[in-house]
């Protein structure tokens, strides 16, 4: 099991850039694939993005490619998540995740972080 602590959300315009940081205690990082989901009022939790252990795999929603990237350091147990080209549409509190394997699948994902709220105006 693994503790999940995100921070570096907040209000950005429309256009506008933030890095969520998810810092990771408890376990052995480098064996757990790292997930940002996100959760907009009134609707359910949606996958973002999620990276191997190592680093070495990514893969993206369709809605946030080319616009967010994700990136691991393990020797300081984070993960990060750039959020470049925001859209008003990109407003919803953000969730890092742990799982023992790379996917998109809510379910899978057994350690969560609190969340942290991402505003974006139009």
């Amino acid at each position: 099991q693994v503790q999940l602590v995100e921070s570096g959300g907040g209000l950005v315009q429309a256009g506008g850039s933030l890095r969520l940081s998810c810092a990771a205690s408890g376990g052995t990082f480098s064996r757990y694939a790292m997930g940002w989901f996100r959760q907009a009022p009134g609707k359910e939790r949606e996958f973002v993005v999620a990276i191997s252990g190592r680093g070495g795999s990514t893969f993206y929603a369709d809605s946030v490619k080319g616009r967010f990237t994700i990136a691991r350091d393990n020797a300081k147990n984070t993960v990060y998540l750039q959020m470049n080209s925001l859209k008003p549409e990109d407003t919803a509190v953000y969730y890092c995740a742990a799982s023992s394997t790379m996917t998109r699948s809510v379910s899978l994902y057994g350690d969560w972080g609190q969340g942290t709220q991402v505003t974006v105006s139009s």
